[in-house]
């Protein structure tokens, strides 16, 4: 797997996860109680609050956050920075009791209404699509180890630049992009390139702070899922590849070892296969 080094996700581009957010279903925090809203806000503000005590924060940081915050609006990246750095906690707490499957972060890249196909599907690619060829094979099943006919297996990825179709220029708009239902076993088969790692817009706020803090922007290469099935859970998740770069120091903290890869040579020559369990918590 290649590298992203010039041909990055830039600012500009990530706005569309903001838009696609804002044109999700609301969430309404209408069945939320009072008390809750008043313990969560004020266990956040305090905590932020013995931040600045204990670490004796100036006006000069203090007038240099806001203008922070402020750039991360006008950017369009909360939601880019709330998935890199708080969605992965959020996650882990939502899930920390399902059966099946570990899960990870959605992130900002997903699109519903992929091209859809049955059993198998060869995701939309360009005709000269670079990278190395990828068969993935998934056995879709209840926690019981029931099979799950007619599962719906949504996914997405970048490609070997480590760029998504929708959020950059010149990409087709499902590039890389499908949904395959499980055929009467409860499989699937999805053939596509590996994806690359890549960093995460970094020329605007989530950026600026990434590099006043001396991190790096880089994801490990990852294949997006969302799999449904009548009568279970949604199962979001995101795979990644024994041995790739940054699997071990993922600015998303999303990686765990449950979800991890490791493709041998594909039986018809062509690139890399590879086998996994999809395994749905009931309702």
């Amino acid at each position: 797997m290649t590298h992203s080094t010039e041909l990055d996700i830039s600012t500009a581009d990530i706005g569309n996860a903001t838009r696609t957010f804002q044109e999700k279903k609301r969430t309404s925090l209408a069945g939320t109680s009072q008390e809750r809203v008043a313990e969560l806000t004020t266990e956040v503000l305090t905590a932020i609050h013995d931040v600045i005590r204990r670490h004796e924060l100036t006006y000069a940081e203090y007038d240099a956050l806001k203008a922070w915050l402020i750039k991360v609006g006008q950017d369009g990246e909360w939601p880019l920075f709330l998935d890199v750095f708080v969605e992965h906690a959020v996650e882990g707490v939502a899930t920390a009791n399902r059966p099946g499957s570990k899960g990870s972060i959605l992130g900002p890249f997903y699109v519903p209404g992929a091209p859809r196909a049955e059993g198998e599907i060869t995701l939309p690619m360009r005709a000269d699509e670079p990278g190395t060829p990828l068969l993935f094979r998934a056995h879709v099943r209840s926690a019981d180890g029931t099979p799950l006919p007619g599962a719906q297996v949504d996914v997405w990825q970048s490609d070997a630049d480590g760029l998504y179709s929708q959020f950059a220029p010149g990409i087709p708009e499902w590039n890389l992009r499908g949904v395959v239902i499980a055929d009467g076993g409860g499989r699937v088969a999805i053939r596509t390139m590996d994806p690359a790692p890549y960093q995460i817009p970094h020329d605007g706020a989530t950026g600026q702070l990434i590099t006043a803090a001396g991190w790096h922007a880089w994801r490990p290469a990852h294949l997006h899922f969302k799999v449904m099935a009548d009568g279970h859970q949604v199962l979001t998740s995101q795979l990644y590849f024994t041995g790739g770069a940054y699997t071990d120091a993922d600015v998303a903290s999303a990686v765990k070892p449950e979800l991890m890869l490791d493709p041998t040579p594909a039986a018809d020559g062509a690139g890399n296969e590879v086998d996994y369990d999809f395994v749905l918590a009931p309702i």
